[in-house]
């Protein structure tokens, strides 16, 4: 059985949260959330920080404004695929790259601790 402390580190994972001025700030999300709502919950403090990560659909993968890329390749790769839907977003996004996801579809992982997320500070609306 685990104790207190062990059962409440195994449930949290350490996300690096940074912008392109290199600020970074760690916050911690629980597994089973995805990155957008980690963003979400802590929302005041990065954006404190000039850290942004707008989601404007509200994590419905139905815009790629929660862009993220991952600056950990290893980590990255341990992730799932992109959906096709995801991949179609991000075409729409700004500045993708290798290692670009939508926030919204990465769901945390114990295995993920200590990931590292660039929010880039530019995002791209379209309207229809």
């Amino acid at each position: 059985m685990l104790s207190n402390k062990q059962s409440i580190k195994k449930n949290n994972v350490r996300i690096v949260f940074s912008n392109f001025s290199e600020k970074e700030v760690i916050v911690f999300g629980k597994v089973g959330q995805t990155i957008f709502e980690v963003f979400n919950d802590h929302r005041d403090i990065l954006e404190s920080q000039g850290i942004d990560l707008e989601g404007a659909c509200g994590g419905a993968c139905a815009c790629a404004t929660c862009h993220v890329i991952i600056q950990d390749e290893t980590l990255f790769n341990l992730l799932p695929d992109a959906s096709m839907q995801e991949e179609d977003m991000l075409d729409l996004a700004y500045d993708v790259r290798k290692t670009s996801r939508l926030g919204c579809q990465v769901t945390l992982t114990e295995d993920l601790d200590g990931i590292r997320v660039l929010c880039p500070t530019e995002t791209r609306h379209l309207k229809i």
